[in-house]
């Protein structure tokens, strides 16, 4: 009987399917639950608590079985993490289709998705877990370190600092998945952060892969050495094991220093949150047990985190909420201030989001490190007018730790995206590169999500809760010509709180391949553009208006 079993990529150069786009996909899945990579692999769990790349290990085993016999006008259908048929389709389409943890509006709440989960009918995707282009902490990273900036020059042009983060202390939790970029986003920007998780071994995983600094012996011994760090003007990034609903009252009661605060635990999911007084050790017994009431639990401690967060802003610290729904769960038990401080994007990142910009990620199928590289050569040479870029991507290249195929990421906005692509593809096709790449992106992007507590929280024209923008970003995927898009449903957020759309276009070398990019790595981000342009933001209209963007509103009009 198919069962857990450890899971790695194939390297190199030889076909198990019958075509690159196949083989991509097919590698790309087993990525996702490489125990590099994945959280809890024998789960199938990849990130994000519950996020998974395959509905059980039967449905792990077809579509497997499925890719590898998978013909190159045929398109391979994932309902939930399970393969649910095979059509023929045509060269241009994509090879496979994935639908994942979708629930009609009435229905879209846990308790029902869990009732439906237990029956074996559904999985939560999370974003990247169910469309297989997790590529490890990293993905979540230059985002983070593109935040963490900001809200440098945020406290810049309020007096406060010259710049960087050198001289101040961020406080935060969660060091899993997405939330283990925080510590080196932190020290990117010359900070010290103190970062908190329940889980032993989610401190010991980003000390072994460079992510986080050193572990404190308790919450006197990272105060001291995060006061000692700051004053030294030295980055610095301390892990503390704790229950952050306990550990951030008690910095709050002590007066501890701190300039920045947020959060990266996964909130967003009530069970996956550990309440007050439960240890570590019960959690998942628990959580099986009596979810009704862990979850009611996990809601109050969520409950008394925020209000923490909340006494560091009354306290003078800059606060903002990093998209895990914590704002939410805290309301829902009572408290009633949790809103008084922004999610990232509104605060932060919706400027880029405005020109296109977000997660452009890529993957060596080789396997080979040279060849990222390379295309990190490519990338300079390209854009050698961005310095910010430049900057990333050197550090990258220097204190990123690969997990999995080696992969790396960057953001890139409307006129970018389609230039990188087509020279990935121009690379494999000279041999310069040793296989092609699998290019793709977080669903955290400007124009393929709608999530009114994250990505879309606060929108100019009120248009936060509008889903049609994700709907209509996977139609012209498919229509362009990307090897696989996925349509997901409560990624990062939790259920009913958002819809979102992802894809991954191959760049194989061959003549169809690059016009398949040029089509995707255009029509993806320009869907950010229009999409912010609907909502009236004067960036975005220059921006189509200088790069050819149509609109059919705006033909037309007097201006």
């Amino acid at each position: 009987m198919s069962g857990p079993r450890p899971v790695r990529a194939p390297r190199g150069t030889e076909l198990s399917a019958l075509g690159w786009q196949q083989e991509a996909a097919l590698r790309m899945l087993q990525n996702n639950l490489d125990p590099e990579v994945a959280e809890h692999p024998d789960k199938l769990v990849v990130y994000g608590g519950t996020g998974k790349a395959a509905r059980d290990w039967r449905s792990f085993d077809a579509m497997v079985r499925t890719l590898r016999t998978l013909k190159q006008d045929e398109t391979m259908l994932v309902q939930s993490g399970r393969p649910v048929g095979v059509m023929q389709t045509h060269e241009w389409a994509p090879r496979v289709l994935i639908a994942n943890s979708n629930l009609v509006g009435d229905w879209a709440n846990w308790e029902e998705f869990r009732r439906l989960e237990q029956a074996g009918l559904t999985m939560y995707g999370q974003m990247t877990a169910g469309s297989w282009i997790y590529i490890g902490t990293q993905g979540i990273l230059q985002g983070t370190y593109e935040t963490f900036a900001a809200v440098a020059a945020e406290l810049h042009s309020l007096g406060k600092g010259g710049g960087t983060l050198a001289g101040t202390i961020t406080l935060t939790a969660g060091l899993g998945g997405m939330g283990g970029a925080q510590p080196l986003a932190v020290t990117m920007n010359d900070g010290v952060a103190i970062c908190i998780d329940c889980d032993p071994r989610a401190i010991e995983r980003r000390i072994e892969h460079r992510y986080l600094d050193v572990k404190a012996d308790s919450l006197d011994h990272a105060l001291q050495l995060a006061v000692e760090a700051r004053d030294a003007r030295r980055p610095l990034s301390i892990g503390v094991l704790g229950n952050a609903a306990d550990l951030l009252p008690q910095l709050l009661a002590m007066g501890a220093p701190i300039d920045i605060v947020t959060d990266q635990t996964s909130a967003h999911d009530p069970l996956a949150y550990l309440p007050t007084g439960v240890a570590f050790e019960d959690m998942a017994s628990y959580a099986a047990k009596d979810p009704a009431g862990f979850t009611t639990r996990a809601r109050e401690s969520m409950a008394r985190h925020v209000e923490a967060m909340v006494g560091f802003l009354d306290a003078g610290a800059e606060v903002f909420d990093y998209g895990n729904s914590i704002r939410g769960e805290a309301r829902l038990a009572g408290y009633d201030r949790a809103f008084a401080f922004p999610g990232f994007v509104p605060a932060y990142i919706r400027p880029l989001f405005c020109e296109g910009k977000g997660p452009f990620r890529w993957a060596a199928l080789s396997g080979d490190p040279a060849d990222i590289a390379k295309t990190d050569k490519a990338i300079l040479d390209l854009f050698p007018e961005n310095e910010s870029l430049a900057r990333w991507i050197r550090m990258a290249g220097e204190r990123v730790h690969f997990q999995g195929l080696p992969a790396r990421i960057c953001w890139l906005g409307y006129g970018e995206r389609d230039k990188a692509g087509e020279r990935f593809n121009d690379m494999v096709a000279s041999g310069e590169l040793a296989a092609p790449l699998a290019i793709g992106r977080d669903h955290l992007d400007c124009g393929s999500v709608a999530s009114p507590y994250r990505e879309t929280e606060a929108m100019l024209d009120g248009s936060d809760a509008i889903a049609d923008w994700p709907l209509l970003n996977a139609m012209v995927n498919v229509a362009s010509g990307a090897s696989w898009v996925s349509l997901h449903h409560g990624g990062g957020v939790g259920m009913g709180r958002s819809i979102h759309a992802g894809q991954v276009t191959v760049a194989d070398g061959t003549k169809l391949g690059g016009e398949k990019i040029r089509r995707v790595l255009t029509n993806d981000p320009g869907m950010g553009v229009i999409r912010h342009v609907d909502a009236g933001y004067e960036i975005a209209e220059s921006v189509a208006d200088e790069r050819d963007v149509r609109v059919p509103m705006r033909e037309g009009e007097a201006t």
